[in-house]
């Protein structure tokens, strides 16, 4: 049974970056049809099919902060202890998962190679993981 201490909306954000995390490691590994799939771009395909390190590098970095998001909110869900500078850290999280978010579609303009699915898809889901994050850190903001 659940502690009554832990948020449930941070757990789910954690849960939910984590994901995205796992889903980034599943282009490392199967390459092309993963970026073409998840909307990468067709450069980022042909370059993962040609053998470029290139991809790997850049969607390990992005794993690498997803990770560390989900550490942060099981953190202030109060699931595993306090890390250095939680509530700052959660709210720069959220609040880049809700600019990515309301921001994503204009972006489209700014990176073409991806499929306006793509900024539609992705833009909604990160609105939705931010505002997930945004009801958990209101909820735990004065035990941060």
């Amino acid at each position: 049974m659940m502690n009554d201490s832990r948020n449930a909306f941070l757990i789910a954000g954690a849960v939910l970056s984590a994901i995205a995390a796992a889903l980034h490691l599943g282009c490392i590994f199967f390459g092309a049809p993963w970026y073409r799939f998840f909307g990468a771009g067709e450069q980022m395909a042909r370059l993962a099919s040609a053998g470029s390190r290139y991809p790997a590098v850049v969607t390990s970095g992005i794993v690498v902060v997803l990770m560390v998001w989900s550490l942060y909110a099981l953190s202030g869900a109060g699931v595993i202890a306090r890390l250095p500078l939680t509530r700052l850290a959660l709210c720069i999280i959220t609040g880049i998962y809700l600019l990515r978010g309301i921001t994503g579609v204009p972006m489209a303009a700014l990176m073409p190679g991806r499929s306006t699915a793509f900024w539609w898809w992705s833009s909604a889901i990160c609105l939705c993981i931010g505002l997930v994050h945004l009801a958990g850190l209101r909820q735990v903001w004065d035990r941060l």
